[in-house]
């Protein structure tokens, strides 16, 4: 450990104003909650301490499934979730999943996944059974995928994508540079590959990247991650403040104002993005519905999907 990042860590900058949580364990959060224990699933929502968590379950009624386990087989060091040595995959969680969106009657749903770097296809068909059981048991509803790097195999990434979730998205998480301490044994280059793949095995499904503020990174860097993106055909983004989840994660650097997240997104659209969710509170499903009916209205105005 760097002296840098001891230091951080001793000299924790307060939240802002702009960073306060409204809760909210109505009716609706309770209901989520009850369907997700029922159905013995994880959410990202939970296991990622998601600050959204109250406005998602308890305003709009959705969640972020998360599969393969809660295990991480990576020690990235931003993230909240468990790591570890990964458990037994359960053949039946597509199933569970798909049973929980119908009961939820969801008009979209994102999958996310732990990383499986021990499985010879990093769980791609687990993911794979999952989004087809959604769109069997519940045919209206869209599906979007928040899916690891797969270890850049395109034949893993292939069997992820031949299962046509509506949006396929893998998160850049941070600038070129940053990209070393920040994420474990991912690469800058590898996830720009895996976006790139992605659209070329489905060119109808949408891809979408994801990036936190907040590590150091600079406006410069943050455009350029902007133009990788959209070099490699990425047509929705979304920008949201990293926060620290725990002391023995990295420390915020800076916390961005909700104006330089609107002047970002500004520039994104200028830049040609489809569409852009950028405040400090965005998370990478954040109104990921809304965005995706946005998205389906710009680029294809009278496409069925099925």
């Amino acid at each position: 450990m760097s002296e840098h990042h001891a230091g951080d860590r001793q000299n924790v900058k307060p939240k802002p104003e702009w960073l306060k949580i409204r809760l909210n364990t109505n009716a609706n959060y309770k209901y989520v909650k009850g369907q997700v224990k029922d159905h013995h699933l994880n959410t990202v929502c939970e296991e990622a301490k998601c600050p959204n968590i109250h406005e998602c379950w308890g305003q709009y009624r959705t969640a972020t499934f998360m599969i393969l386990g809660d295990t991480c087989t990576r020690k990235c060091r931003f993230g909240a979730v468990k790591t570890g040595d990964a458990r037994v995959l359960d053949e039946n969680e597509p199933a569970r999943v798909a049973e929980a969106v119908v009961a939820m009657d969801l008009a979209h749903v994102v999958i996310t996944m732990v990383n499986r770097d021990e499985l010879a296809d990093g769980g791609a068909a687990i993911l794979a059974e999952t989004v087809r059981q959604i769109h069997a048991q519940a045919e209206n509803t869209t599906v979007e995928v928040l899916s690891s790097d797969l270890m850049g195999d395109r034949e893993s990434i292939r069997i992820a994508c031949e299962s046509r979730p509506e949006i396929m998205s893998h998160n850049l998480e941070t600038v070129r540079r940053l990209t070393p301490n920040v994420r474990s044994r991912s690469t800058y280059e590898r996830s720009l590959l895996f976006l790139r793949f992605a659209k070329e095995i489905d060119p109808e499904a949408a891809t979408k990247s994801s990036l936190m503020l907040g590590l150091g990174e600079t406006r410069d860097e943050l455009l350029e991650a902007m133009d990788d993106l959209l070099a490699n055909n990425v047509s929705l983004l979304n920008l949201g403040q990293y926060l620290q989840p725990t002391r023995t994660q990295l420390a915020v650097q800076k916390y961005w104002t909700p104006e330089e997240f609107a002047e970002l997104k500004d520039r994104a659209l200028e830049k040609g993005f489809v569409h852009c969710e950028s405040g400090p509170l965005v998370r990478s499903s954040y109104h990921a519905g809304e965005q995706y009916e946005h998205y389906r209205r710009h680029v294809h105005p009278l496409y069925a999907r099925r």
